[in-house]
């Protein structure tokens, strides 16, 4: 087999690694952070949830987990490799309408790192479990202890971050069909085929 090379945009040229048995050649896409983060973040999300009725000491501690977590990646999202910044993926909602009207006639362009809509569920998430830790911390404190309205924000947040994973596994699960692609797999590997 022979390694391929790839010109990865303004960060220069990376090599990749042999191809796969199929012959078809790979590019590096997602960092180890960037893959790592996810992964933890997923895992963590599922622990604190289950830990809720069952150990509070066990779930602040998650929440300080998972807050330490964000705060990394938002910094990588500003430092990190090209398509771990949001510069790269950031699209405005007139750009991100277009693509999701592009999908729904499957004839959305492929990309090498997230597509519109993925960009913008990237900052939903983020967002949505940023407010999640946010609020758990606050009931942790002195002027926010036993504060049901605060309670019911951070829950309501919770379910409204459940209903947003389920729209991104859609997303991943409608991505991966039309581009022929493993988009999970990538997650792992942090590779994909060039474009």
């Amino acid at each position: 087999m022979v390694a391929v090379r790839s010109a990865e945009n303004s960060v220069g040229a990376m090599p990749t690694e042999a191809a796969p048995a199929v012959g078809t050649p790979t590019v590096r896409v997602w960092d180890p952070f960037v893959r790592i983060f996810h992964w933890m973040l997923l895992g963590l999300f599922v622990a604190a949830f289950v830990s809720a009725e069952e150990s509070e000491t066990l779930h602040v501690w998650i929440g300080y987990s998972i807050a330490l977590l964000l705060i990394l990646r938002v910094a990588w999202g500003f430092v990190g490799s090209r398509h771990a910044r949001f510069s790269d993926f950031v699209r405005s909602p007139r750009a991100t309408g277009v693509y999701l009207v592009q999908v729904l006639r499957s004839k959305a362009p492929r990309h090498l790192g997230h597509n519109p809509a993925g960009g913008i569920m990237v900052v939903a998430l983020l967002l949505a479990v940023s407010g999640i830790a946010a609020t758990g911390i606050m009931m942790t404190t002195d002027a926010f202890w036993g504060s049901e309205a605060l309670e019911d924000i951070h829950e309501a947040l919770v379910y409204g971050t459940i209903g947003l994973i389920c729209l991104h596994v859609a997303g991943v699960i409608l991505s991966s069909i039309q581009h022929r692609e493993n988009l999970v797999r990538a997650m792992f590997t942090g590779r994909k085929r060039p474009l």
